[in-house]
């Protein structure tokens, strides 16, 4: 299954990788609500972790000086995402890991739509996948390094 997951995005744009990282995302929060129906404390902590490492490549990536308001918006929206997963992980509430997740669904599916657009997506590089664990930078197609962090939700 390593090389499906390796392999499944080659070729695709960048939209469409835009539109796989949400939907890691997505599931990482799914992870981390599940978690704390279990009061499983680690496995909250460890969807979180991925989670957040996910909305933090996608905010390192934006380019302000291109992308104008609409990445200005993007930023504020991660900021916002991010803190409101910090604080469902640190009361271990259901509801508010429910409530980012309606947020992170309502843009993933904007982009959803941006992606099945042929003129949106004309002319954007079509970009080869990194292996899980590495980032790489959307723009050049670059490895910038290990994924992660050392810090705990």
């Amino acid at each position: 299954m390593g090389s499906y997951r390796e392999h499944a995005l080659d070729g695709a744009s960048a939209v469409d990788l835009v539109v796989a990282l949400y939907d890691g995302i997505l599931r990482f929060l799914f992870e981390a609500g599940a978690a704390v129906d279990c009061g499983d404390q680690v496995g909250r902590r460890v969807a979180v972790k991925r989670a957040l490492d996910i909305i933090i490549h996608l905010q390192a990536r934006l380019r302000m000086d291109v992308g104008g308001r609409p990445a200005q918006v993007l930023s504020e929206f991660y900021a916002s995402i991010f803190a409101q997963i910090l604080q469902a992980s640190q009361s271990a509430s259901r509801q508010k890991f429910d409530h980012a997740i309606d947020c992170v669904r309502t843009v993933r599916d904007a982009w959803k739509q941006v992606a099945k657009d042929p003129v949106a997506n004309h002319g954007l590089p079509q970009l080869r996948t990194m292996p899980v664990g590495r980032q790489t930078n959307i723009e050049s197609g670059e490895s910038v390094g290990e994924a992660g962090g050392n810090w705990t939700a």
